[in-house]
């Protein structure tokens, strides 16, 4: 179960893909670079590092993460406050980023999501306070509820013409957010306070949010999103 327990100078792992099953402790305190080529982060849970479960892998601090080819999906809360990464590399064989996968990453500053995801799961990158850039790829068709929530260094963020739902409080208290270049001609369907946030009541963040020039009156008319009719601009993308 610690079977590198403290190696702190250690600067690179490798998971085989015939792995199944880690220790607990068996990276604590490791630094570096985790590469997982293994099925494993697929399982619910596995990586995260809150502790008191069996199975997680507490006290890693690596800060780079490259998940191998054939994972097809990030497990719900796979890597949960693991607050020590600062990059991470999804393969195009990723097609489902799981609720709470990177839930409170909290020095996460840059994540490209490759074009083979359809769906981002619920609390995805909540509170991913660091992060200042994400691309959304076409294909994505579902970006869950307070998936980006409170990522408060996110500047700018691109909704693809793949998506057609968006949940509640998606990017709430995104307060550095200044643009969002929402491609659909059809107004996703919303829930409530999606670019919002709370200051004593809720409010919109105020970012200009731009559409496609023949779908501003849609979306100034449409349920949710109407209440930032004032910020929704015209463009021709």
């Amino acid at each position: 179960m610690q079977a590198f327990y403290g190696c702190t100078s250690l600067t690179s792992v490798t998971i085989g893909n015939g792995v199944t099953w880690i220790g607990v402790y068996a990276f604590y305190g490791c630094t570096g670079e985790l590469i997982i080529n293994s099925k494993i982060v697929e399982t619910d849970y596995y990586f995260n590092s809150y502790p008191s479960y069996n199975g997680w892998i507490i006290g890693a601090k690596f800060s780079k993460l490259t998940i191998g080819n054939g994972v097809t999906k990030i497990g719900n809360y796979a890597f949960k406050s693991c607050s020590s990464l600062t990059s991470v590399t999804i393969p195009d064989s990723v097609t489902e980023i799981g609720d709470n996968a990177f839930y409170r990453c909290s020095s996460l500053t840059s994540i490209t999501i490759p074009d083979s995801v359809t769906s981002i799961g619920e609390d995805a990158f909540y509170y991913c306070s660091s992060l200042t850039s994400v691309t959304i790829p076409e294909g994505v068709t579902s970006i869950g509820e307070k998936a980006f929530y409170r990522c408060s260094s996110l500047t700018s963020i691109t909704i693809p013409d793949s998506v057609t739902e968006i949940g509640r409080d998606a990017f709430f208290g995104c307060t550095s957010l200044t643009s969002v270049y929402c491609k659909p001609t059809t107004p996703p369907r919303g829930e409530s306070y999606i670019f919002s946030y709370n200051n004593n009541y809720y409010q919109p963040i105020g970012c200009k949010i731009y559409v496609p020039t023949e779908s501003v009156d849609a979306y100034k008319a449409a349920e949710y999103w109407s209440e930032y009719a004032t910020d929704i601009v015209g463009y021709n993308f």
